[in-house]
Parts: C-alpha cells; sequence; structure tokens
C-alpha cells in the first residue's frame, strides 16, 4: 500500500441526469429522471426526494410529480464519458477504469511535475467542469477502497482528502453499510448484533465476523474496517465478466415475459463476447426482488463458449428453477453475466447431425455480428420494450 494519500476515486454525479441538466438550461436545479418506465438515474433535486435508479417510473412520479422526465441519450453519454477519460488519461497514465462515469487514479509518482495530490484532484475536477461541463466528486486517499468511500461521502460536486494520520478516525464513525460488500442483508445481520458503525465491525474481531457472517465475508469485512487494502492501480486489465440486465417495474412479471427479457439479455452480452474476442464457463443470472434483496444463480459449464443458444438454455434453466421464489417475492431486476472468460473464443465445428435449432442460432448470431444487432430480432422480443444498451467502457 502506498505510504500516502496518492490515489484518487473521481465519480461524476447523477451522471445522466447532470449531461441533460449540462445539455438543457431548463433543466438545471430541477428534478429531473432519466427514463420512464424505469428510473436510469435522478438528479440531486430528485434524490433528495427518495427518487433512485432502477426504481419503478410510476412510483417515482409519485416521490417526485414535480420531476422532468426524459428520455435517455446514449450517444452523449458514450460521448462525455470519452471527453472525461481524456482528462483523467492527461492527467496520469495510472487510470483504471471502473465504469463509464468513476475510475481510480494513481498520482504518487507525479509530485514534482504536477503538485501534490490534492492540487492535481482540484485541478482535474475544474477541467472536467470547464472542458466537459459535468461536477465530479473526487476522493483522495492512501488505499482505493478508502478513496472511493471519501468521494461517497464528499458527493455532490466535493473534493475529500484523507490524510494517513486520519484514516481509522474518519472511516470508524461511518455506517456499516459504506464498506464495500455491505448490502441490505449483511447489514441487517450486523444492525441485529446492534453493530452499526465502521468501528464497531473492527472491535468486533475476525474471528467473530467469520462466524457471523462466513468466512470470505467475514475476512474481507474486518480488513476493510482497519483500512487494509493493498491492490494497486490496474492500467489494461481484461474483464473478468460481461453482463447486461434489465430492470422492471413492481407489477407481475408472467414466465413468459422474463424468459423474453433473458433473451435479449443474453444476445446482447454473447454478441459483446464474440466482438471482444472473449469466450466464458460460468453463466450468472443475477436477481432483484421486490425487497431489494439480491440473489445470484451460477452453472459452470464443461468448455468455454461465446455461442447464444449455450448461454441462453443455461440462463432459461436457472430462469425456471428460480420461478417459484420469484411468484413468492416478486423481482424488479433479472441480469445475465458470463464470467471465467478466456482471451480467446472456442470455435467449434458445426456438424451436420446437430440440432437444426442450434445452427438457425449460429447463422442469427452471424448475421447480428456482421450487420448489427437491429438486423434481427428475435420474435419473443417484438412488441416489447427493451432497455437501451448503457455507455460502457471498452471490453
Amino acid at each position: 500500500m502506498s505510504t500516502g494519500a496518492t490515489i484518487l476515486h473521481a465519480d461524476l454525479d447523477a451522471f445522466y441526469a447532470s449531461v441533460e441538466q449540462r445539455d438543457d438550461p431548463r433543466l438545471r436545479g430541477r428534478p429531473v429522471i432519466v427514463g420512464g418506465g424505469v428510473v436510469l438515474a435522478a438528479s440531486y433535486e430528485a434524490k433528495a426526494l427518495g427518487v433512485r435508479s432502477a426504481m419503478g417510473g410510476r412510483q417515482a412520479r409519485r416521490l417526485c410529480p414535480d420531476a422532468v422526465v426524459v428520455r435517455p441519450r446514449m450517444s452523449a453519454y458514450t460521448a462525455a464519458s470519452r471527453a472525461v477519460f481524456e482528462i483523467f488519461r492527461r492527467t496520469t497514465p495510472l487510470v483504471e477504469g471502473l465504469s463509464v462515469d468513476e475510475a481510480f487514479l494513481d498520482v504518487g509518482g507525479l509530485r514534482r511535475l504536477a503538485g501534490m495530490p490534492v492540487d492535481i484532484a482540484a485541478r482535474l475536477r475544474r477541467e472536467v467542469r470547464e472542458q466537459v461541463g459535468l461536477p465530479i466528486t473526487v476522493g483522495v486517499a492512501r488505499t482505493k477502497f478508502l478513496a472511493k468511500v471519501a468521494s461517497g461521502v464528499a458527493k455532490p460536486d466535493g473534493l475529500l482528502v484523507v490524510p494517513p494520520d486520519g484514516e481509522l478516525a474518519f472511516l470508524h464513525p461511518l455506517p456499516v453499510e459504506r464498506l464495500w460488500g455491505v448490502g441490505p442483508v449483511t447489514a441487517a445481520k450486523l444492525r441485529d448484533r446492534r453493530i452499526r458503525t465502521v468501528g464497531e465491525v473492527a472491535r468486533l474481531g475476525e474471528a467473530a465476523l467469520v462466524s457471523l457472517l462466513g468466512a470470505g465475508a467475514g475476512r474481507h469485512l474486518h480488513a476493510l474496517a482497519h483500512n487494509r487494502d493493498p491492490r494497486s492501480v490496474q492500467v489494461g486489465r481484461r474483464r473478468g465478466s460481461m453482463g447486461a440486465q434489465h430492470a422492471l417495474g413492481r407489477g407481475p412479471h408472467p414466465p413468459e415475459s422474463l424468459e423474453a427479457i433473458v433473451a435479449g439479455l443474453v444476445d446482447r452480452v454473447t454478441r459483446r463476447m464474440r466482438g471482444a474476442g472473449r469466450s466464458g464457463r460460468t453463466v450468472v443470472l443475477r436477481l432483484r426482488f421486490a425487497d431489494y434483496t439480491r440473489a445470484t444463480r451460477s452453472h459452470t459449464l464443461a468448455k468455454a463458449t461465446d455461442d447464444t443458444r449455450t448461454v441462453l438454455d443455461t440462463v432459461r434453466a436457472l430462469l425456471r428453477a428460480s420461478l417459484p421464489e420469484i411468484g413468492r417475492r416478486g423481482v424488479t431486476l433479472v441480469g445475465v453475466a458470463v464470467g471465467n472468460l478466456d482471451d480467446a473464443p472456442v470455435q467449434l465445428p458445426l456438424p451436420f447431425h446437430r440440432d437444426p435449432g442450434a445452427d438457425l442460432d449460429a447463422a442469427v448470431d452471424a448475421v447480428r455480428d456482421r450487420f448489427g444487432a437491429k438486423a434481427l430480432t428475435r420474435a419473443v422480443l417484438l412488441g416489447r420494450d427493451t432497455d437501451p444498451e448503457m455507455p460502457r467502457l471498452p471490453d
């Protein structure tokens, strides 16, 4: 770990909504919701009234009846993201993109050239504001974990430096939800034990955390509660998985509707995999239930693949096994991912005795890969609203 506070976590504020407010002066200072059926993003004015990403549009409008609802413009968000990342890379060659609107930057070797980390962070914020027209929050700390926590505390449009001699004094009073990996379920387990702050997690001890949460989660949270995070900023690291997700309203969702949704998600994911020259073995179905708890179902294949039919058959089996739980609890988000990615796709021959449906899927993949996703549409997706493809970092 660095001996000084030299890692920056830079995070654009309410990214999609901020782009809309930048491009339409009439929206500035007003509550803005991006997306109608499901909230893709909300401005801070809307967030102050309880609107959150992935919330159903009807619920969001009940909470914030004066909100302006705008359709997403993915090309505008992609252009803004690229412009901001250009500033990141001009600031330092050590940039690790986390998503289209946030990144870690290591500025530890730039003191003589560019000044102290706090000065570099302030200049970065100024350049993003002046050149791209967007607010950005930056946290500065000795570890990646703490830099991300600092940017979260400093939002919106802030700058916060955590000096090495003040790390635990800053971290320990914060609520347990600030720890990476603490979602609603883990937070509830901790609060049931009257553990509400990071400092109380640190004082509990590793053995007690392991007993309460399991070996992996217990050791992970114990380390973070003491700000032990040895990870360096990684440049050019290839993805370990690729995925896509679809947010749903709170109404009932029949099985045939969910199967159509996962078909569209699998099409999107496997097309990205082939475009990036990747294949994977572990197929993952992610669910978020109506109470906002989450579940993950996965199956590991015998061989890596980028074949749409193989991945889709696996996801459908995982979905069907989950339908009883979905029926009881409701579902508000479905996601599909493929992990354990290899760098080279598996090229399998297409024997004449293979299932004709599989050959048809392979032909559809070839047409879509060559002519684009809109060249062919699955029959089950006709007439259905599909999520717009989100801007993303290069695969």
